[in-house]
């Protein structure tokens, strides 16, 4: 088998909280309201396969088990039993999410193999006006926001941020935080889908019941001293350059914007992500070429020495530190 960009089919996941606007990707969404779709996944709750070429039909878990470490790279750990370590998403708030926290690989109390969750988001679109919660007041303390909960006045301690296309946060474990109505993201983060909730507007969910709230494990890893979180405006200044948005342990996110065209080379320790966030163009490589346009997710194998961009677009690329 020679090794090729491979894409893959969505995991759509329905949310109180969603809405139909992943639809202008040409995505095919099941009823109801869509909040994320899980892009390129292997987790429990969602495993992506492969559309295009000769792996066509194989899981995401499936490439690993039997090219795990040709396909991923040496820092994927890509042993047999090793989850691919990342999680790519596209998200539609249209409406707000809940006030929310996750913790790191070290809480004692993360759910049998699950992992922490440090994550990032780069806005798409955003309607004027749109904010997101990002962060506690300064001097909140275990104690204050506990009240603040206990007397239904935890928006006391939160800060907000008005959101535009463009702009790039970087979430690390422990960052209070809320997407709100009107904007849409890509999201990369750590492989985990646990997420402890402080408050949810006291809204039913989709089975019409209140949604169940984590009070104690969200006091025990909200970061009240600052979690390294950072955020930015992600004007890139020349074509065909990569811009870094995120460097963590984890994952490091850059952007770039292509221009005619643009040869790059594959890690070859690393798999690469591809998200394109505007425009459109072709991947090419020795042995082929695919078309990209907006919202595709592309993952480039570590043993694909090179390959190029061709057009105009803006991208997001995503690799292991």
């Amino acid at each position: 088998m020679k090794s090729y960009p491979l894409r893959f089919k969505p995991e759509m996941k329905e949310r109180v909280w969603g809405g139909r606007a992943l639809e202008q990707f040409g995505l095919k969404l099941p009823d109801g309201p869509i909040g994320e779709g899980w892009m390129i996944g292997d987790h429990p709750n969602g495993t992506t396969k492969v559309v295009n070429g000769e792996l066509a039909g194989m899981g995401l878990d499936e490439l690993r088990a039997k090219y795990g470490r040709r396909l991923f790279g040496a820092k994927a750990n890509a042993a047999p039993d090793a989850r691919f370590p990342l999680l790519v998403k596209l998200l539609d708030c249209n409406d707000d999410l809940s006030v929310q926290v996750h913790p790191d690989n070290d809480y004692e109390g993360l759910p049998e193999g699950e992992l922490g969750k440090t994550e990032m988001w780069y806005v798409l679109d955003a309607r004027p006006g749109a904010k997101i919660i990002y962060g506690l007041q300064p001097g909140t303390t275990r104690e204050t926001l506990a009240q603040s909960i206990a007397e239904n006045r935890i928006m006391d301690c939160l800060q907000e941020v008005e959101v535009q296309a463009g702009d790039s946060f970087y979430i690390p474990a422990g960052t209070v935080h809320a997407l709100c109505a009107g904007v849409l993201v890509a999201e990369i983060q750590q492989n985990s889908d646990t997420t402890y909730r402080l408050y949810d507007y006291d809204r039913p969910g989709l089975d019409g019941k209140p949604r169940e709230l984590h009070i104690e494990h969200s006091l025990n890893v909200a970061a009240y001293e600052g979690s390294g979180a950072t955020r930015m405006k992600t004007d890139v200044a020349a074509p065909n350059e990569w811009l870094r948005l995120a460097s963590s342990p984890y994952f490091i996110v850059e952007k770039g914007v292509s221009a005619g065209s643009w040869k790059l080379n594959a890690a070859p320790d690393s798999f690469t992500i591809l998200v394109v966030c505007d425009g459109a163009g072709t991947l090419d490589w020795a042995d082929g070429s695919v078309p990209l346009e907006r919202g595709n997710c592309f993952l480039i194998p570590a043993d694909l020495a090179e390959y190029t961009l061709n057009g105009a677009m803006t991208l997001l690329r995503s690799y292991l530190p």
